[in-house]
């Protein structure tokens, strides 16, 4: 079992090198049976080739996009450009040479240039000179839709321009190595400035986030849709290529399931009604159920819905699809004549009104100064207070080493956080940590992680507001029951949960009978209102007891 910081030195001129080659021995050694010919053979060559010529794609491979301008791939540790580019052109790893669509040659090539390449189509459009990047395309794109090289563009061009041809190999390696493809190479660079820190957590061989090649093309592949998407492909085609996904991995499941959802809003937006329910039933329960609900009911078919509801409302269901469901079954029942269901009313919580001098940029601060005093100070902490003092005092059960849940240095949380078996896999883990709140030992524990883990990153932690002193504050005026069934909640659903807590909290001189010496308060601006995650909190907080209120808010000056 190992633990490392593998950042190289940024006074190495070849730091960039070092990190790439960090991550090719990593997945080398920990990946080597998901290795196909492409990468193996990716592998084999690389490490063959002069350090300059591995310097010089390893620069290409960290930039955005595949074609590259010579004039602009010149760096002082690599040299000679040309030398260190010719075995990668020999290794059929740069194209020399490219064919270029007309959107390559705009992001490559700056305005005045636009203008010397392509002067006799843009005088044939009979355009302006002083013609923007912008007008300018959307004027030759329907006439120059064929892909040239450059010197079919433009004869005169005083550069070059290649393409690196192994970017989806260099991916690939790279989603082995992060288990996703939000993370980059920057991330080496950000933890040896210091910028990001990351808990140190033991590794074994079995710490991998794919198990089989299959699992890595699958999440590849819905990558790719999901790019296609974005960029306007049709929900129809879109929806024929999804990938099959093993129902044993239930994260790659899950992502699966949200691209189908997306397609689904596509279709409902598009009008293609019966796609559009065809993809949220295929997507599955939590929100697709509930916009299929929605949608039946917006087409009349009143009996199909209520079926499906009554059906839903059998089963296990998360805070948020109950919510959801609650005021959808009344309305159809109504609608198709059947007897109301008894309903729990939602509890009336507190409601101050208070005029302020405004408008002004944040409404929360304006609301933390009128009310903040010396003897109850209020402080702006929305998501940050409750939650960091969860993560304080469960560390350890976050950043246990389970497998599946940390395969690389540079996790910011566990990578399975949000699956449906989180907590019940750590449940021991979570019990010994609460337990500190019925031994008293709790505050102590929370404050030595405070110190211990400063500045490292947590999923739940948020140091630039949790100050000693508001940790301190809290400690002092939220008592232990409370503490509990809040962290409770939390570990219930720590996806939605984590969100929807009050904007502020203001400690009071006097406890009341439960000891309580803080309130929580919600603040609402004009024209606001409260969103679901946070009716869901103040009921819990009217159930338990615990203060709470909603501030609304107008403006003087708009009176």
């Amino acid at each position: 079992m190992t633990s490392i910081s593998p950042a190289a030195s940024l006074e190495d001129p070849f730091y960039y090198l070092a990190n790439f080659r960090f991550v090719l021995g990593w997945v080398s050694e920990r990946h080597a049976d998901l290795l196909g010919e492409a990468e193996r053979d990716f592998l084999a060559t690389f490490e063959d080739l002069p350090r300059a010529a591995q310097a010089l794609l390893v620069r290409m491979v960290m930039r955005k996009g595949e074609h590259f301008r010579l004039a602009r791939l010149v760096y002082a540790e690599i040299g000679d450009t040309a030398a260190a580019l010719s075995p990668l052109i020999d290794a059929g790893w740069v194209e020399p040479d490219p064919g270029l669509t007309l959107d390559d040659l705009f992001r490559q090539l700056r305005l005045p240039e636009l203008r010397r390449a392509l002067a006799d189509e843009i005088a044939a459009a009979g355009l302006p000179a002083a013609t923007g990047k912008a007008a300018l395309y959307e004027a030759l794109a329907p006439r120059l839709g064929d892909g040239r090289r450059l010197a079919a563009w433009w004869p005169e061009a005083p550069d070059r321009i290649v393409r690196l041809a192994v970017m989806e190999t260099c991916d690939r390696l790279r989603l082995m190595f992060f288990g996703n493809l939000r993370q980059d190479w920057a991330e080496f660079v950000l933890a040896e400035l210091g910028v990001q820190r990351f808990e140190r957590v033991a590794f074994t061989p079995e710490s991998r986030a794919f198990q089989c090649r299959e699992e890595v093309d699958a999440y590849l592949a819905l990558h790719r849709l999901r790019e296609r998407l974005e960029a306007g492909d049709s929900f129809e085609s879109l929806r024929t290529e999804l990938p099959a996904v093993n129902g044993d991995n239930g994260w790659l499941a899950g992502r699966r399931a949200r691209l189908l959802l997306q397609l689904g809003v596509v279709a409902e937006r598009a009008g293609e009604r019966e796609r559009a329910l065809a993809l949220y039933a295929e997507a599955g329960p939590g929100e697709p159920r509930i916009r299929r609900l929605r949608l039946l009911e917006r087409m009349g078919e009143h009996a199909c819905a209520h079926q499906l509801a009554e059906r839903a409302a059998r089963e296990a269901l998360g805070e948020q699809e109950y919510q959801a469901l609650e005021r959808l079954r009344p309305r159809l029942r109504r609608r198709l004549g059947l007897p109301p269901v008894a309903s729990v009313p939602e509890p009336v919580t507190e409601r101050w009104a208070l005029a302020l001098p405004g408008p002004v940029a944040s409404v929360e601060l304006a609301v933390r100064d009128h009310l903040s005093s010396a003897s109850s100070p209020v402080h702006y902490v929305e998501n940050t207070l409750l939650t960091g003092l969860f993560g304080l005092l469960c560390w350890e059960a976050v950043f246990a080493p389970l497998p599946g849940a940390f395969f690389h240095p540079f996790h910011g949380g566990p990578a399975d956080l949000h699956r449906e078996d989180f907590v019940a896999r750590r449940r021991a883990l979570f019990d010994t940590c609460l337990g500190r709140l019925d031994d008293g030992s709790y505050r102590e524990a929370i404050r030595h992680t405070w110190g211990e883990k400063q500045g490292i990153v947590s999923p739940f932690v948020h140091w630039g507001v949790l100050t000693e002193a508001l940790l301190e504050q809290a400690l002092a005026a939220i008592p232990t029951p409370d503490l509990r069934a809040c962290f409770e909640r939390l570990l219930a659903d720590l996806k939605a949960n984590r969100a929807g807590l009050p904007d502020l909290i203001q400690f009071l001189p006097e406890a009341d009978a439960a000891g309580r010496r803080y309130r929580l308060i919600e603040v609402k601006g004009p024209g606001d209102r409260l969103q679901d995650n946070q009716r869901r909190w103040l009921a819990f907080f009217h159930a338990r007891g615990i203060p709470a209120v909603v501030c609304h808010v107008r403006w003087q000056d708009t009176e």
